[in-house]
């Protein structure tokens, strides 16, 4: 199925699914009045905020998409809106992302990490938590870090352009 352009001034969405949601959620975002990819740093913890408090508000939605109430019987399960509802998570979920820097390969780096570490702790009993565990995975020579600075670099040789006449 084809999927429209989320704006006339869009350019043509990315190939990868992940990719195309990143771009679409930050098209949706600068249209609402917030640039979740370029916020400021002192306006990041209001937003990571407000996007949070949405998420709980999405879950709840979620929960009651389900027969949660065990002492009554005239609830059903609803998995259409349940289906919404978990699409709905997954907007405020890359919000968020973008907010704390990460892209969509970011995310996916990230998460193939993460796996692999939850994995290995399972392997392992799980007996213990190691803080350092999740600091490892963010170590600087991480491929997160890479893509940053490469963005960081792009984004000031464009704006360096911008303004040194032709």
């Amino acid at each position: 199925m084809k999927h429209p352009t989320p704006t006339r001034s869009s350019r043509r969405l990315p190939k990868d699914r992940l990719e195309a949601m990143f771009y679409m959620q930050a098209e949706l975002n600068r249209r609402i009045g917030v640039d979740t990819t370029s916020l400021p740093e002192h306006q990041q913890p209001t937003w990571i905020l407000n996007f949070c408090r949405a998420l709980s508000q999405e879950v709840a939605e979620l929960v009651d998409s389900v027969p949660w109430k065990w002492w009554a019987r005239y609830q059903t399960y609803d998995r259409d809106n349940a289906r919404i509802e978990v699409v709905d998570l997954f907007h405020f979920l890359i919000s968020l992302a973008q907010i704390v820097g990460l892209s969509a390969r970011d995310v996916y780096d990230l998460y193939m990490k993460k796996n692999q570490l939850n994995f290995a702790r399972q392997e392992q009993g799980y007996t213990h938590k190691d803080e350092d565990d999740n600091r490892r995975l963010l170590a600087s020579g991480d491929s997160i870090a890479q893509h940053r600075r490469a963005r960081r670099a792009t984004s000031s040789k464009r704006a360096q352009s911008r303004r040194t006449p032709s």
